[in-house]
């Protein structure tokens, strides 16, 4: 049975930072692509970032390019999303999300379905 797990979620300032963990089990994490997504209160469930299933490629939305950093542990079966320079508008649940076929790439990852985790709340607020 796959089961996402996510942590690290909070409330922080703007201009602070949160890194998020989210831990896999039922399948062969390592040869997936992983990612992250993100819902707003009143706003669909939008693409965050996305990894190759070794790690060596990454995608971003344009909205977190450059503030965010997506990495993965393949030995530990967790994917990471570090947040840095966070702004109210990034403020959502954030979800990590395991493609339901074996997509390894990150271009395949973002048209695929997903087994989803229970989602992590970030707060950016003054």
């Amino acid at each position: 049975q796959v089961q996402l797990v996510e942590s690290g979620g909070g409330w922080v300032q703007p201009g602070g930072s949160l890194r998020l963990s989210c831990v896999v089990s039922g399948r062969t994490f390592s040869t997936y692509a992983m990612g992250w997504f993100r819902q707003a209160p009143g706003k669909e469930r939008e693409f965050v970032a996305a990894i190759s299933y070794r790690g060596g490629d990454m995608d971003y939305a344009a909205s977190v390019q450059g503030r965010f950093t997506i990495s993965r542990d393949n030995a530990k079966s967790t994917v990471y999303l570090l947040m840095n320079m966070l702004q109210p508008e990034d403020t959502a649940i954030y979800y990590c999300a395991l493609p339901t076929a074996r997509v390894q790439s990150t271009h395949d990852y973002r048209r695929s379905k997903y087994h989803w985790g229970q989602g992590t709340q970030v707060t950016v607020s003054s």
